[in-house]
């Protein structure tokens, strides 16, 4: 199943939220600055089973120092993975999502740490996924009431649109918005995926992921969100991960063609019967 959640159901969810363990898992390189109020605004939140997991690329910034100073006070909410070195966003989420994972996160939600992810969508997404039973949520800028900050100027209004079609033409995922970095997975999904294949090591990780779970079989829904405009520090794209956007779509086709590593079916366990099971437990 692949579609859009209608509008209006939201609020009947938001009981079923609260006592799910889910692990927010969030790469960071130079955020000093937006850590902070973003890690606030997220322990804010009326969801005791959330937890945070910072996971910092070696930052010269601090952003490591400061992540190490949210979990000394909040410990058990908030968790920082050191690595030494930068080598890609999507590096950066599979360690996060499989440290998760291993801990004990029923789902892991993949969001970025400038700001552009607005914290109030966290609550629908987590609901979206107990209400439909969906593998995973996308935070969708292009299903109807998605849309993009007006400060958006409108060559990069074009380009992520020509991308999300151009990927969409190609591996005929059924998303309309395959390229979107807001995403909550369900951990048997993530399990089900065997990250340690990903073969991608940039921003063309969040294409991978989708298009192996959606070959899997795994059921997907899309949630309007409005993408915001980054508050504080740079864009990390580069030319370099242009490019490798450009190919990634005709790489994995080849590598299905020549039989490349095969998609494990996923059956995903519904909430109810992983507490009963044992499985799913809160981070402690």
């Amino acid at each position: 199943m692949v579609g859009a959640v209608p509008e209006g159901s939201t609020p009947a969810w938001l009981a079923a939220c609260g006592d799910v363990a889910v692990t927010v898992v969030m790469p960071t390189y130079n955020e000093a600055e937006s850590l902070p109020r973003i890690a606030g605004q997220l322990l804010d939140l009326p969801l005791a089973g959330l937890r945070l997991l910072v996971v910092d690329d070696n930052s010269p910034d601090g952003t490591g120092r400061i992540a190490d100073e949210l979990a000394e006070r909040h410990p058990g909410r908030v968790g920082v993975l050191h690595r030494t070195a930068k080598d890609g966003l999507g590096r950066a989420y599979v360690a996060g999502l499989t440290l998760a994972v291993e801990q004990g996160a029923e789902y892991v939600l993949q969001m970025d740490a400038d700001g552009s992810h607005a914290v109030s969508y966290v609550p629908q997404l987590i609901g979206s996924a107990l209400a439909t039973g969906a593998g995973f949520v996308v935070g969708s800028r292009y299903v109807p009431g998605g849309r993009l900050a007006s400060e958006w100027a409108p060559h990069r209004r074009l380009l992520s649109r020509w991308a999300n079609r151009y990927v969409g033409a190609v591996l005929r995922t059924g998303l309309r918005d395959v390229t979107a970095g807001f995403v909550l997975w369900h951990a048997d999904v993530v399990r089900a995926l065997r990250l340690d294949h990903v073969r991608s090591n940039g921003y063309c990780f969040q294409v991978e992921l989708k298009y192996a779970a959606v070959r899997a079989g795994c059921p997907a829904v899309e949630i309007p969100i409005r993408f915001e405009e980054r508050r504080e520090g740079a864009s990390k794209m580069s030319a370099g991960v242009q490019f490798e956007a450009a190919v990634l779509p005709w790489r994995l086709l080849l590598g299905d063609l020549k039989g490349g590593r095969a998609a494990r079916r996923v059956d995903v366990i519904g909430p109810a019967q992983r507490r009963r099971a044992g499985a799913g437990r809160r981070w402690p």
